[in-house]
């Protein structure tokens, strides 16, 4: 039968899909036969053609994946044997990793301790003087110890003094790679003992990185994940090295002049015009500008975000502005909106930068942007204000007297103006408000708010309206005493509504009373602060909204610090709701007997009780992946 599963395996690998198929079709009557694993196990051992030994391996895989409890116990313990015998033997790389495989897929049935010669085989060849015998021995464990981990937990601490000296062999790179996936595979499963054994090899593995780079840029990148798994599983064993990672993955990327090659990348990306006739999804009226849109220039800009919070400003900053520089000078407003973009995105992570060398220069471009006669242009420097706003404050404030004006004549037209923009020109207002002297721009603002509030008939406008006089009355304080008395008019209309489509204003109502309270003065809101605890329960009373609930409870806390005693009467339905809020609605409890404990229940795998009749149910439940071994 060996002969004849040989001719047909290579018969599976002919350029005609005739062959193929009638190849399969015997391949699937071939697999009736109980005799099909012993058969494999010989072709395995003695086909001359390399891909003939990886197909059958493949092949045996697929078996014992699905079949391995129906097994005869005699042709289990002979494929065992055969595995290792084959593992042995074999000179080409691409069938040692099917084989691992193969080892990796009986190890999912048969634990370490029922097969005590593949312990022996990894125990011979990991330890062995020869370095081709050492990478195969490390191949072979990182599979197996990849597919079932658990029972490897006994071995945890001989494979870390075996690691640590693994990890010093820098002429073998291969030896390091699988060395480095199997530590990666155990991280999250070590105890504290092997966590503690883990600080003397960190250095090791930091070195052992340096020196793959150097030999297999793809495979150091796999092998640095194992600095995810540390961080993920125990941070505490990653603290007193981390200046060396740090210093490692900044020395990876200069030495590697990867930040050159990242910006000419992402650049292209970040300027891309879309199609004709069509928008950038932030610049449409219906969407406000978010970093976390999944499309390839927000994509580009987030990369350069994670490069400025991270990288040396003084190293990114001389590959980056020299294609900022470039994209603000040219004609093309999605060049300039580009370079826009760019600058906003750097003034989180750069901002100690920014602020103390270069704050005028990068400033001006985008004051530049805000009278631009393309509303691409300006809705982009209207989001880098808002950035720059945000993050550089409070020396930014010092531009007020360039900056307020404009943003002002914004705010003017606000009804010929899209949403979209209207929302950055508000973000970029009211973060530059925070170290503000709002007094000389008070009666302009608040004109330009109340207008909104009494005359605009779209509720995002009024919701943004009803934010930034809370963030005006934050700067103002007893400022906004004139003003009360219509924002208040305002609200309270707003929060008497029970229509769905009022709920963000509503929302936004809320939040902006409860700075009044705090800001306006005692003798001012305290008229008025049970009539507002009323509104805030008749809301809750009559709508179920989260979001609403939390608003008002901000509320209450607001007027405690006003006019304590408007609450008395209410503190029963008050904290009636806010117990209701503690409690799950998904069923869970508190367990407060802590001596009890749970059993967990191992389950089965089910499938493996599943009758399979043919190959092609086999072949069903495998990968692409597995399909393309088949074929070689």
């Amino acid at each position: 039968m060996a002969e004849d599963l040989e001719h047909i395996l290579s018969q599976l690998s002919q350029p005609d899909n005739a062959v193929i198929q009638q190849a399969t079709a015997q391949l699937k009557q071939a697999f009736k036969d109980p005799a099909i694993v012993l058969a494999l196990c010989t072709v395995v051992i003695g086909s001359t053609n390399p891909e003939i030994r990886q197909s059958a391996s493949v092949m045996l895989r697929l078996r014992v994946k699905n079949h391995w409890k129906k097994m005869n116990p005699n042709d289990k313990e002979s494929l065992k044997g055969v595995v290792l015998q084959a593992f042995m033997q074999e000179s080409e790389h691409f069938v040692q990793h099917s084989l691992s495989q193969l080892c990796a897929v009986i190890v999912k049935h048969e634990t370490p301790d029922c097969w005590p010669a593949l312990m022996q085989f990894l125990t011979g060849s990991t330890k062995s003087s020869n370095p081709h015998d050492r990478q195969v021995g490390l191949l072979l464990l990182s599979k197996v110890l990849e597919s079932n981990p658990e029972p490897f937990k006994p071995h945890y601490t001989q494979l870390l003094q075996l690691f640590s000296s693994v990890l010093q062999d820098h002429n073998n790179p291969t030896a390091l790679y699988y060395c480095i996936l199997t530590l990666t595979t155990m991280t999250p499963y070590m105890g504290t003992e092997e966590l503690n054994q883990m600080r003397s090899v960190i250095p090791k593995l930091i070195i052992a990185l340096k020196h793959l780079i150097k030999a297999n840029q793809d495979q150091a990148c796999e092998a640095m994940e194992v600095f995810i798994e540390l961080f993920e599983s125990e941070v505490s064993i990653i603290v007193p090295h981390i200046a060396e990672i740090v210093d490692f993955c900044l020395e990876t990327v200069l030495k590697q002049k990867l930040v050159s090659r990242i910006l000419q990348a992402v650049f292209p990306l970040l300027v891309a015009e879309p199609p004709p006739g069509e928008q950038d999804p932030e610049d449409q009226d219906d969407n406000d500008y978010n970093m976390e849109n999944n499309n390839p220039k927000n994509c580009a800009a987030q990369i350069i975000d994670t490069m400025a919070l991270h990288m040396p400003p003084e190293k990114l900053f001389q590959h980056i502005m020299p294609l900022t520089q470039k994209c603000l000078a040219s004609e093309n407003p999605y060049q300039k909106k580009g370079g826009l973009i760019c600058l906003a995105v750097l003034a989180e992570g750069c901002a100690d930068h920014i602020r103390t060398k270069m704050l005028s220069s990068v400033l001006l471009p985008v004051c530049q942007s805000l009278s631009d006669s393309n509303e691409v242009v300006r809705s982009a420097g209207l989001f880098a204000l808002g950035q720059l706003s945000e993050h550089l404050q409070p020396d930014v404030s010092q531009y007020c007297a360039d900056l307020m004006p404009m943003l002002l004549n914004y705010l003017s037209s606000l009804s010929q103006a899209k949403i979209s923009h209207v929302t950055k020109a508000f973000y970029a207002l009211e973060n530059f408000m925070e170290n503000l002297d709002i007094e000389p721009y008070l009666p302009t603002l608040m004109e330009t708010m109340l207008s909104a509030l009494n005359n605009s008939e779209n509720l995002k406008i009024k919701e943004l309206s009803v934010s930034a006089i809370g963030a005006i009355a934050n700067a103002a304080m007893e400022l906004m005493v004139p003003y009360f008395s219509p924002v208040i008019i305002s609200l309270k209309g707003f929060l008497t509504s029970e229509t769905e489509e009022m709920r963000p204003l509503q929302t936004q109502s809320l939040d902006t009373l409860s700075v009044l309270a705090r800001t306006i003065g005692k003798d001012v809101f305290s008229p008025l602060a049970s009539e507002c605890v009323q509104l805030g329960l008749n809301l809750t009373d009559t709508i179920d909204d989260p979001d609403l609930r939390r608003c008002t409870y901000s509320l209450y806390s607001a007027v405690s610090t006003v006019n304590p005693d408007c609450l008395t009467p209410h503190l029963t339905a008050i904290t009636t709701i806010m117990l209701l809020a503690l409690k799950s609605n998904e069923g869970i409890t508190a367990h407060l007997e802590e001596d009890k404990t749970f059993v967990l229940l191992d389950d089965d795998d089910d499938d493996d009780d599943e009758e399979e009749t043919d190959m092609e149910n086999l072949l069903e439940d495998d990968t692409e992946a597995d399909l393309q071994d088949v074929a070689g």
